[in-house]
Order: structure tokens, then sequence, then C-alpha cells
């Protein structure tokens, strides 16, 4: 049976997850769509430019400075090669020679300059980007997880952020340098000789209408290619991570199919994407073939008549392959530069999505035995802007409860009152519902009084795991209200809310660091003392000091070197770290050999010790010394009572241990 209500459970969370979903239809990004407002883009980049000012100023001058220099080096062309072929002089022409090879090693200088602080503008803003959008996530709700992707998610933080890097160090120069180089060339033609400019405005005319055709379809085509590459990111990070389950239950051959599918639709969006920015070169070349062509033949016929110079025409040719290839450059880096405020649109409206919500003023206060203490312990601990701050007071006509915490309370009259921190819930006529009419909780109300144990059993749906989701804050509720020592959870402080409260989850999760850091992770300022009396008390001491380098130990991909039971004993040291008043518990036991059952169950008897315990049932076989059971269907309670009460009532809770009916 218990494997039954293990897979029930499963369900349960599946469930919960679908409605969750389903509660966010519009959270997710359109990646098709073409971007709203690039003038709102462009001016949120400025402001992260902004911190680069100079740098950026200074790169841009000196990529441009670079540019003129190779404008203004092939005006030597003209003396140099009359000299030669009217002259017939060497000498004459050193010093146009010279001249020449100075503006372009300048030219060449300048150009190197510059791109070396284009680089450091492009990394430290995008550096700046993904740290500010990291941080940004750390403030969002889990609906917003629960509604996207881990691999789109992780799409924003490499390609969306490297495409914006690689316009700002490649495309933003290539534009500036070629938009000068176009500007000189065209001036300098025009001085050459107005007629045949006249020729090459002509071509260039049409040239800027096939670039014009060919960037009415890329854009569209370039945010299908970067749509469909977040789509497969996303698609290999979670077969990646469910490999297991991929090979228990055959899915190879599907995973594949469905692979390539997704890898098919990538190909054909970066085909499309791919040929209009590589149709430019070839077209562009072309034409531009065709127009020096026209110019030579043009220009020989006016050295003929005598109303041109061979140094002239020569070096006005040269002008014209400069003048193409730049209108050539610009349209190509548009593409990248589309790409590049595509992702950043994207990335803006991530750290646009509605942060977690937090209205409350209720602090959680330490009480100290002295004012100096208090001073001491306040600027000594932890910083102010830590989330794990917790302020000090020196309250000597306060009784704090057991941990020396109390609330902090503001009242309407400008003072404070200090409420002891006992753990004591309650849940007075609690509805709650991820998608709206379609209500997971009815008017649900219990207590757990402090050091209480409380469990919930149910079936596929009934709300057991929303009722832990609740009392953490993950989500509010939308009628009735949880009290916690009295106070509405929505008047306390999230941070100093789940300060007080401790989870240990079935599904386990392991950082990619040592074993003591894992446990820490449960309060960061533990010392290694704290971690290793934390791992005694989860009775996981004795299996650590067998590991290689014992708590130093470094874990890789979620603990996968450790066995399901060791992970789980992890988790609850990490639990133990913490101290937390409020312990809630997710049946860590389901999946684990009955030795190692044991221990996880002496770990957790030792954690609820003095605890208010709330206990999502998996194995009624753990319920049975809890102060109350809540049995859940349909999201209310049905049955409540200790086991003698619920066995003696003969319902559904006497059913269930009997056998005669199973958890659906």
């Amino acid at each position: 049976m218990s494997n039954k209500m293990n897979n029930n459970n499963n369900k349960d969370k599946n469930t919960a997850q679908n409605e969750k979903q389903k509660a966010q239809p519009n959270a997710s990004f359109d990646r098709f769509a073409k971007p709203e407002d690039t003038s709102k883009t462009l001016r949120r980049l400025g402001v992260y430019l902004s911190g680069n000012r100079w740098r950026l100023i200074l790169g841009l001058l000196l990529s441009s400075l670079g540019a003129v220099g190779g404008v203004a080096g092939n005006a030597f062309l003209q003396p140099i090669i009359n000299t030669f072929v009217y002259e017939r002089s060497f000498s004459a022409a050193i010093p146009s020679i010279v001249l020449m090879a100075i503006v372009f090693l300048s030219s060449a200088a300048f150009n190197y300059i510059g791109i070396r602080f284009m680089v450091k503008v492009s990394q430290g803003t995008s550096n700046h980007i993904r740290r500010d959008l990291f941080s940004k996530l750390q403030e969002m709700p889990l609906t917003l997880f629960d509604s996207r992707s881990h691999g789109e998610l992780m799409s924003s933080f490499t390609n969306d952020i490297d495409n914006i890097s690689m316009a700002l160090d490649q495309t933003l120069v290539n534009l500036l340098t070629s938009g000068v180089t176009f500007v000189g060339t065209l001036i300098m033609m025009l001085v050459l000789s107005p007629l045949l400019t006249l020729l090459v405005l002509l071509m260039v005319g049409l040239m800027l209408l096939s670039i014009r055709f060919i960037l009415s379809r890329s854009r569209s085509a370039f945010r299908a290619q970067q749509a469909e590459l977040a789509d497969l990111n996303g698609y290999i990070e979670e077969i990646m991570e469910g490999q297991k389950v991929v090979k228990v239950f055959n899915y190879e051959n599907t995973t594949i199919n469905n692979f390539d599918e997704k890898n098919e639709k990538l190909r054909t969006a970066s085909t499309d994407a791919q040929s209009y920015s590589v149709s430019i070169f070839p077209i562009m070349g072309n034409l531009s073939f065709v127009q020096y062509a026209i110019t030579a033949m043009i220009g020989a016929m006016r050295i003929i008549s005598g109303q041109m110079d061979i140094g002239t025409l020569a070096t006005f040719l040269q002008y014209t392959r400069n003048f193409s290839r730049p209108l050539t450059q610009i349209s190509n880096q548009v593409n990248v530069l589309i790409a590049a405020l595509a992702g950043a649109e994207r990335v803006f409206k991530l750290m646009d999505e509605t942060p977690e919500v937090d209205e409350g003023e209720v602090r959680l206060v330490r009480v100290v035995d002295s004012k100096e203490e208090e001073k001491d312990y306040a600027l000594g601990t932890v910083d102010r802007g830590h989330k794990d701050f917790v302020p000090t007071r020196y309250l000597p006509d306060v009784e704090a409860g057991v941990r020396d915490l109390v609330w902090a309370v503001p009242l309407d009259n400008g003072e404070i009152e200090y409420v002891p921190v006992c753990g004591d819930i309650r849940f007075d006529n609690v509805s709650f519902s991820y998608v709206e009419g379609k209500p997971v909780l009815k008017n649900i109300s219990l207590y757990a009084k402090p050091g209480q144990r409380i469990a919930f059993v149910g079936s596929t749906g009934a709300g057991k795991t929303t009722i832990t989701n609740l009392i953490n804050r993950f989500y509010d509720v939308q009628e009735g209200c949880i009290l916690y020592d009295g106070i509405d959870i929505k008047d306390i402080r999230k941070d100093d809310l789940r300060m007080t409260l401790g989870m240990v989850l079935q599904e386990v999760h392991l950082f990619s660091d040592t074993v003591a850091e894992n446990i820490r992770y449960g309060d960061l300022r533990a010392t290694d003392e704290d971690v290793v009396a934390a791992a005694k008390f989860a009775n996981a001491d004795s299996f650590i000091r067998h590991l290689p380098e014992g708590y130093d130990t470094v874990l890789h991909d979620n603990g996968s070197s450790l066995s399901q039971g060791q992970r789980q004993l992890i988790s609850i040291a990490r639990a133990a770290v913490a101290d937390p008043l409020i312990l809630i518990l997710d049946e860590a036991t389901s999946s684990v050999d009955t030795r190692t059952e044991r221990l996880i169950e002496k770990g957790m008897d030792n954690m609820m010790q003095g605890r208010t315990t709330l206990a999502i049932a998996h194995r009624l076989s753990t319920v049975r010394h809890s102060n109350a059971i809540m049995v859940l269907e349909d999201g209310e309670i049905i049955e409540r009572g200790d086991h003698d009460q619920l066995m003696d009532m003969q319902g559904r809770y006497y059913d269930l241990n009997m056998g005669t009916v199973e958890l659906e």
C-alpha cells in the first residue's frame, strides 16, 4: 500500500503543479512576437551603459578616428600613382608613401584601443545585466517558476545576454565605423568626381532596396530561431535531469523522436534566419562588382578624353570598393542588433515580472540580556542588509519564548508590542485556489499548539501540500487567515517568517558544494561545530565521516553519488542546523530501505522534540504518535483526531488502516 500512496503523492504534486501553471496563462514570453517597444529597450540598455559612460565614449571615439584614418589614407593613392605614371619618379612619391603609412598605422592603433574599450564595456554591461537578472529571480514568486521551463529561464542568462554582449563589443563598433567610412568615402568621392559619384549612388539605391527586402523577412526568422533554441535547451535540460525515469520506462526512442522534432524545428528556423543573413553578402557583392565595372568603364572613357587622370580614377575605384563594403557590413550587423534587442527585451520583461509581494511589517527580534550585547550582536553578526539579519533588543520587561525570540508588532499609536515566538499555528476558515473557480482548500480550520505534531492524510489533490505551501507564504490565501502566535502571517515579513520554519521534503535538493556547505545552507552563520552537531542530531555523522573527504567531500549532480537515504539525512541535518521553531515534513522514508528508514525516523524524532510539527503522511505507520491527524478529501477536513480516536470512529482513516480502501 505504501507504494500506491507514494505514487498518489507524486500525482498530488503533479496535479498541483498543473493547476498552478493554468493559473498563469499569460506568464510565459511570446518569443515569436515582434519587439513591442524598441526605444524603451534601448533606453534601458542605456541605463546599464551609463556606468561605463567614459569607456563607451572613448571606445566609439577612437574607433571613429580609426575609420576616418582608413578613409583618409586612401587619398594618398592619387599623388602616389600620378607621380609614378606621369613623373616616373619613385623618390618624389616617398613623402606621400610615408604619410599614408603613418595614417594607416595610426588608424590601426585607434581601432585596437577602441575595441579594447568596447570589450570592457560589453563585458561589464552583460555582467551587470546578468547579476541583476539573477537577483530579480530571487525576488520572484514560485508561480513564475511554475509557469516557465528551466531551459527557458537559462536561455535568458546565456543566449540572450550573449547576444547583448556581442552587439556591444562588435555590432555597435561595426555600425559606427561603417557609417563613418560610408560618409567619409562619399565626401571623398564627391571631391574626386561628382559625375561618377552620382552613378555609384544610383547603384547604391538598388542595393538598399535589396537590403530592405531581406531585412523585412529576417526579423521574424531570427526571433523564431531564438524561440526554438530556448525550447530545445529546455527540453534537453529536462531529459538530462530525468535520465533515470527515461531509462526505467524505456522512453529512449520517444525521447529521441521528440528531440528530433524540436531539433528539426530549430534547423528550419535557423536555416531561414541564416539564409537571409548569408544572402546579403553575395547579393551586395555582385551588385558592387557590377557597379565597379561600370564605374571603371566610364572613368576610362573620361581619361581618354582628358577629363580625368589615372591617379584620380584609381583612387575613386578604391573608394568605390570601400563604399559598398560598409553598406554590406551595416546590413549584416543589423540582423545581429535585432537579435540582441529581441534578447534584451526578453531579459527586461523577465526582470519586470511582478516580484514576490511582502507587505508585512512585523519583524522577528532576538532578546538579549543587556544594551551592550544588543549593540555588539546587531553590528557583529550579520550585515543589516542581509536577509538573515535579526535585530536585537534589550527588553527586560518582556518574557520571551524558549528561543528568546519575539515578534515586534507595530501598533496604530506608533508603539511596538513584543509577542513571544511560540510556534502556535491556526487556520481560520481558509480557502484557496490556484485557478479561479477551482478551490483546492475549502473553509479549512485547524490549530497546532506549540510542540504538537499534526499529520495530514488524504487522496490525490486533497490539498495536503497546499496547506504547507500557504504556511510558508509561497502563496497567499484568498479567504480566511492563517495566524502565527495570534498574528496574521500576511503581516509578518516573509524573510522573518521563514527564518522560524524548517522543511524536510521528500525530494531532496543538494547543491554542487561540500557536504558541510550543504548542511550550512540551513544557517549560513553556522560554525563547523554547529554543522557536525546538526549531522549527529540527524544521524548523518557516521556515513559522512566515511566519505572520501568527510565533510569536505564535494557533491555533484544533486548528490547523485549518495544513496536516497544519505541525501535525506543531509536534508534533515540542514533543517536541524537552522533550529526552526516550526517543522514541516513531507514524508521522507517512502523510497528508502528499512534500516535507513529507522535512521531517518530517529533523526526526525530528534528534530520534532519541542517543535510544532506539520507532517504530510504517506505511510500511516508514521502518524500514529501524532497529537492530531487530519484526513482531507476534496479540500475539506472530513475527519480529525488522534490515532485511537479515528480508529474508534471507524471512518475513512479506519478503512485505510485496515486495508479495506486505498488512497486514490
